[in-house]
């Protein structure tokens, strides 16, 4: 870490996040999820992983145990929450740059429009809770965006603030755009967004 010789409090722009601990920053908005989940995506989900679980890949064995069809392995439901990064006449990619970014991804450090700017990010941890199984035929989306911590600390990479997020996580029928959305569990993400430090030159 570096030493801080200014005399100024480096922790205090973040007090404004600190006091929005508790705000939906999405006000209760929904992001679907880019495909509804379907067998074909289960079963490539249980491909490489070679997870046999007849809950997981036998429809009449699913339902026989109570479901409407198989059941998504509950490790595979967040990756149906992300919406589609990209969509036909879209340009994702403005530049050919090696280490070119998207324009916009759904898993970057958005502007909070509060508290100092960041330039680094990193998830940190990620826990999600159900209220039920995910089965084929659903579409995914997430609901709210509501900042449940923010504890601003200096580390070996910069100094920021952790934070923890959470979400709904909610299902309509695929094809039914205007079903009432239905709650299935809950997903907290932990992110660290932070200022780097300052760049040393090597030693000649």
């Amino acid at each position: 870490m570096t030493a801080d010789t200014s005399g100024t409090d480096w922790t205090a722009p973040w007090q404004e996040v600190v006091d929005a601990v508790g705000r939906d920053f999405l006000d209760g908005k929904t992001t679907w999820g880019g495909d509804p989940v379907e067998a074909g995506a289960i079963r490539r989900y249980l491909e490489p992983l070679e997870l046999d679980c007849a809950l997981h890949t036998d429809a009449a064995a699913a339902r026989a145990a109570g479901h409407d069809d198989v059941v998504m392995p509950a490790t595979g439901v967040i990756a149906w929450t992300i919406p589609a990064a990209w969509q036909p006449g879209e340009v994702l990619f403005d530049s050919d740059e090696r280490n070119a970014q998207p324009v916009h991804s759904a898993i970057n450090n958005a502007d909070l429009g509060l508290g100092p700017k960041t330039t680094g990010f990193f998830g940190t941890d990620i826990e999600l809770d159900f209220d039920r199984e995910v089965t084929a035929g659903e579409h995914l989306g997430r609901r709210g965006k509501r900042l449940v911590a923010c504890k601003p600390k200096e580390t070996g990479v910069g100094r920021g603030a952790f934070m923890t997020w959470e979400s709904e996580i909610v299902s309509r029928p695929a094809g039914v755009a205007d079903a009432e959305p239905e709650v299935v569990g809950r997903i907290r993400i932990g992110t660290y967004a932070y200022v780097p430090h300052p760049k040393k030159e090597a030693a000649r």
